[in-house]
């Protein structure tokens, strides 16, 4: 079912309509065989999310977080390994008692940038990960009494292993809600395996690869998203899912508010990506799953979130009509 309302295009917003195509695209040319999780992906970073990649090594993670930041022209990366040792100051940065000026410099640390790589985040202590949180709930870091914020284009990009892998650490609940998608990349299919051994792409075209619009650009873009038209009926879909997942019996907590608001925005960010000023039934279908998922607390590990919230999803669209 499509709830259109129409409108007249401008140049501008014709040439900002070509940017999440021009973005997908090129993470194409070097991200094989993951079609759909690129779809999803760029809708999520068009509606201002941050977002955390789960899968095994080598699935092209931090390749995906590399290709993103080569395709926004003088935008800014910084990559944060995770490991047990790290020490919260070393994410949000330190006060350094300067000799000279006989007073305290604030020192930034890697959050003071557009695009942060949070690479492993679950390979450190939950102390740590909780460093992030202000970061990417505030978009600012508190040192004692002063505050100083980030970049108006702030996006944090986190990958994490599989928690049945040794040595990992379980993200607390208010830092996994911060993310608006969870994604998990697989592996290719045959062919684009294939394509891969052949051209090795974050080796040959990923260094080549030209920016496609510049930080401004994009947060016009990003602007554009949030006024994307959502019909009444589309949004009482949303809250009836979030009620859903609140009332099943295999889930001990569902789906907050800020989940709702989080799935409305992704749907926005998708119907941008393709090609539409208004939000459709589908785009609740394909952004509900990825977006909710990891909110959700399940009475036992053998219960699959993810199917619960793929049936819930349905039936409240189904019902739509």
């Amino acid at each position: 079912m499509v709830m259109e309302k129409p409108s007249e295009y401008s140049p501008l917003l014709e040439k900002l309509h070509e940017i999440p195509e021009l973005l997908y695209q090129g993470m194409k040319k070097v991200i094989k065989g993951q079609d759909e999780l690129l779809r999803i992906f760029c809708a999520g970073i068009l509606s201002g999310g941050h977002i955390l990649l789960e899968g095994l090594p080598g699935t092209g993670k931090t390749t995906l977080a590399q290709t993103l930041s080569a395709l926004i022209s003088s935008s800014e990366f910084s990559r944060i390994q995770f490991t047990p040792d790290l020490l919260p100051y070393d994410i949000t940065g330190v006060d350094v008692w300067n000799r000279e000026l006989s007073d305290f410099e604030f020192r930034p640390g890697p959050v003071f940038t557009h695009i942060l790589l949070a690479d492993e985040i679950n390979r450190t202590t939950p102390k740590v990960q909780a460093a992030l949180l202000e970061v990417m709930a505030e978009q600012q870091v508190s040192l004692g009494r002063k505050t100083y914020p980030l970049r108006d284009f702030f996006l944090v990009l986190a990958t994490q292993n599989p928690l049945d892998h040794e040595g990992t650490y379980a993200l607390p609940e208010a830092q996994k809600d911060r993310f608006m998608l969870r994604l998990t990349p697989g592996y290719p299919d045959l062919e684009s395996e294939l394509s891969i051994l052949k051209g090795d792409p974050s080796r040959s075209v990923l260094p080549e690869l030209q920016g496609v619009c510049s930080v401004q650009e994009f947060l016009d873009c990003r602007n554009s998203v949030s006024h994307v038209f959502c019909d009444e009926r589309l949004m009482r879909a949303i809250v009836r899912i979030a009620v859903a997942t609140r009332e099943h019996q295999d889930l001990k907590s569902g789906v907050s508010p800020r989940g709702g608001l989080m799935l409305l925005a992704a749907c926005r960010g998708l119907a941008w990506l393709s090609g539409r000023d208004y939000v459709s039934d589908q785009d609740i279908r394909d952004m509900a799953v990825p977006v909710l998922a990891h909110r959700v607390n399940p009475v036992s590990s053998e219960v699959d979130s993810s199917s619960i919230i793929r049936d819930i999803t349905w039936n409240e669209c189904d019902g739509i009509l």
